[in-house]
């Protein structure tokens, strides 16, 4: 039995590969498991939105997934008689760098990220299978079986199963997953098409269904997506009945050939009964899984691990308290929730088989898709849930207001948009960001001197201008997740003694990470 770790990760797709991130940059012992003999070569999920790219940011790895990728900034919808061009993120995104989606094939997405823990010496043990969890307080016993097949009994304090919808850890944790399978089945395609305009994405909207093209590039330049009808023979996806799928869903004049991949699949709507049970917790699909509307699922499992990891390592260091690991499911749980729900409403509305519906898309879409691009209120709205942006914590624990609230600015809980740029690039590292603004006489160092004792590895202090990053508030301590974990306006210090006693205590570790 090999020494005990912080932490084992079981998975090694996006949600596991972000968590190992996180767990690598402070500096806590891990290890990180696959049952897949090999990395994902297939492009699976393809969007990555702006709160993604943004909480990737501190890593380094943003400009790269940038560089490869295809940032998408519009929408064609084809109609029976008239196409609608349809801006994706043009409003309510001024406060990000990256105000667009991002079209990245998941193998891309992997690669990206597991060449970031190679050069920072995390290996990913590819083959490896987790079979059994023995708890043993204050312990995880997990046996694994590598692909020699030789079996080992690891002991971790933790146990995130980033595994997929298929998820050992959550079976063996006890944890339900509840929820339904859609009737319909989907046909998905890497492949080339000519007569397509290249950097946009293409829907075919028919009382039938959809049909939706997704610029891709790599390793295909179109990602194909659509339901199988009801009288289209079952069996193997060929080229063949692509084309013919494109032809009855209003894509006559496309030329559809050189697969790269080609499936079909049943989706299901899904999610964990609770995200943690004990020392075992759960992110990304083996948390939730869903419709691909939106192209939020791989997003919102990276969110989830950056959510955890940083919260699990600073406990592991004893430099918060494990009260602080119950924040997780009430912080993510509900996101989880949401996503599930907006997604389900969007693909219900695209592919039901229902009368209603079906009239709907073929007689009152081609009339009201040129006034929805004009009403912006609602297109803000769509805006912001679908890039995650939108996202806050104000009802977790973690999120308190000192003093007076601010008038202006963020809450508690909120996404800090306006970061200055040199203290965004660090929130992925293992501190808490303290940003103070107003005259630099309000804040000497004696007074703060009681406020950061034991924590001068925790909390780094920025002194802003006058004009802050906020209008109106006087502090606000960022998390490492980018979140305002307090806030306060005027020069008020017992509510932030109070909160950094109560969520980060003096580090006595000594463990720097």
């Amino acid at each position: 039995m090999t020494a005990p770790l912080d932490v084992l990760v079981v998975g090694a797709g996006p949600t596991g590969l972000a968590l190992a991130a996180q767990l690598r940059a402070h500096g806590i012992t891990f290890r990180l498991v696959d049952r897949s003999p090999d990395r994902v070569r297939e492009s699976r999920a393809l969007g990555i939105q702006p709160r993604t790219l943004e909480a990737l940011a501190g890593f380094g790895v943003t400009e790269r997934l940038v560089a490869r990728g295809n940032p998408a900034m519009r929408l064609r919808l084809h109609l029976k008689r008239r196409t609608v061009s349809v801006p994706l993120f043009d409003i309510g995104l001024t406060d990000t760098p990256y105000p667009f989606l991002l079209f990245l094939s998941q193998a891309e997405t992997e690669n990206v990220l597991g060449e970031h823990l190679a050069t920072r010496g995390v290996p990913i043990e590819r083959g490896t299978e987790l079979l059994l969890l023995d708890r043993r307080d204050p312990h995880v016993v997990c046996r694994l079986r590598g692909r020699d097949g030789t079996e080992e009994d690891v002991v971790a304090r933790y146990v995130v199963g980033c595994d997929g919808a298929h998820s050992t850890v959550r079976a063996q944790a006890g944890i339900d997953f509840e929820g339904y399978a859609y009737p319909q089945t989907y046909l998905l395609a890497d492949l080339d098409v000519d007569g397509l305009e290249p950097g946009a994405v293409h829907s075919y909207m028919t009382g039938a269904g959809m049909l939706i093209f997704f610029p891709l590039g790599s390793p295909a330049p179109w990602r194909m997506l659509a339901i199988r009808p009801p009288d289209a023979p079952d069996g193997e996806v060929t080229l063949p009945l692509l084309r013919q799928i494109a032809d009855r869903y209003g894509a006559q004049g496309l030329t559809l050939r050189d697969p790269v991949w080609m499936t079909d699949f049943r989706l299901h709507n899904r999610g964990a009964a609770r995200y943690r049970s004990g020392p075992c917790f759960l992110a990304g699909d083996a948390a939730h899984i869903h419709s691909p509307a939106g192209a939020q699922g791989m997003n919102t499992g990276i969110q989830d691990a950056l959510n955890l990891g940083w919260k699990l390592a600073l406990v592991c260091r004893g430099a918060a308290p494990e009260e602080l690991l119950q924040t997780y499911g009430i912080e993510r749980a509900p996101v989880g929730r949401e996503v599930r729900r907006f997604t389900d409403r969007a693909f219900t509305v695209g592919t039901s088989p229902h009368p209603l519906l079906r009239f709907a898309r073929a007689r009152l879409v081609p009339h009201l898709a040129p006034l929805a691009v004009r009403a912006r209120a609602p297109r803000r709205w769509v805006f912001r849930t679908v890039s995650e942006l939108g996202i806050h914590y104000r009802r977790s624990p973690a999120s308190t207001t000192g003093g007076r609230p601010p008038r202006h600015g963020p809450r508690a809980g909120d996404r800090l948009p306006d970061l200055p740029r040199g203290i965004q690039a660090r929130t992925a590292a293992p501190g808490w960001h303290l940003l103070l603004t107003g005259p630099p006489h309000l804040w000497p160092d004696q007074r703060l001197a009681p406020v950061l004792a034991g924590r001068a590895d925790l909390i780094t202090v920025h002194r802003l201008d006058d004009r802050g990053p906020w209008p109106g508030v006087a502090q606000g301590l960022v998390r490492p997740d980018g979140h305002v974990g307090y806030v306060a306006r005027g020069a008020e210090l017992e509510g932030l003694r109070a909160y950094a006693a109560r969520w980060l205590p003096t580090d006595t570790t000594g463990h720097t990470g």
